[in-house]
């Protein structure tokens, strides 16, 4: 019998796996394992069991970073959707420079988001404050980003604001597989702009809102470089969010094993939260 030699695409993808199971699935095991441990992140430890899940929610901080968090990724995944969307019908249309413009709407997805939290931490914290008192405009001398109430506010301006490029264009992607013939056969049934959009436009895009919806979701609930440009928490703790508690006090609070809990417990969240918005929203497609 002849031997079977092993194939090229054997030798390209076996790095790549050890690479991920390095840098990924082997952290995530150990972290996963510290779960059930009392580790502080240096010295020695001892098996607990599941005493940590149980102790996760006995810090009233972790109540406040799960509330801003799903304040925060609710707002900011409706309201990236809706703009973007409307972006990509603007885009969509037949004018000038259509092309140009998209590549200047996709810029922001481009662009570092720490650098971007930067920049608008300038922005709210000393250019608008400074045009306002020039203007009289007295409600926004004081930073947005010093108040507790409003401080959120500000991190879905800037993530919506970046979040939007990527999101315009696979809903752009989704227009371009209409066809014209159905809005011209709609235009000689009557229908006007707002029924060729509810009736043929939306169901035909309508497995990528779900894709959106559920990405956009995904990476709001993972918020963590914006808000650590913009607030880093503050002011106080009204602006943390679970990523940036788990990894402060994690990593320099002396809670590793107990954020590895919250950290396995929010995973599971997430998974859970993607798999009902991918179930509801496939169940919308198909009654369209």
């Amino acid at each position: 019998m002849i031997k079977k030699k092993p194939s090229v695409y054997f030798f390209m993808v076996i790095p790549a796996l050890l690479l991920f199971f390095s840098f990924h699935t082997l952290p995530v095991l150990q972290g996963i394992f510290y779960s059930f441990t009392n580790y502080r992140g240096y010295g020695n430890w001892d098996f607990v069991g599941f005493r940590n899940y149980m102790n996760v929610f006995s810090d009233s901080r972790i109540y406040n970073a799960y509330f801003f968090t799903f304040k925060f990724a609710i707002v900011s995944t409706i309201l990236v959707n809706m703009i973007s969307l409307i972006i990509a019908l603007g885009l969509n249309a037949k004018i000038k420079f259509h092309r140009t413009l998209r590549g200047i709407y996709f810029m922001p997805n481009i662009l570092s988001i720490l650098i971007v939290g930067f920049i608008f931490n300038f922005i709210f914290a000393v250019f608008i404050p400074n045009i306002a008192e020039n203007l009289g405009i007295t409600a926004l001398t004081t930073s947005i980003l010093g108040s507790r109430d409003h401080a959120w506010i500000a991190i879905v301006i800037v993530a919506v604001w970046q979040a939007a490029a990527f999101n315009t264009i696979l809903y752009l992607a989704g227009l371009s597989t209409i066809q014209q013939d159905l809005y011209e056969a709609a235009s000689l049934d009557g229908a006007n702009s707002w029924m060729k959009f509810w009736k043929v436009t939306f169901p035909l895009i309508a497995p990528f809102f779900t894709i959106n919806m559920v990405l956009a979701m995904k990476n709001f609930l993972m918020v963590f470089d914006h808000v650590v440009a913009l607030t880093g928490g503050g002011p106080g703790r009204s602006t943390q969010s679970i990523s940036l508690l788990i990894y402060e006090d994690g990593f320099s609070g002396g809670q590793f094993a107990l954020q590895s809990a919250n950290a396995v417990i929010y995973f599971i969240i997430i998974v859970t939260i993607s798999i009902i918005q991918i179930r509801v929203l496939q169940k919308r497609e198909v009654q369209m």
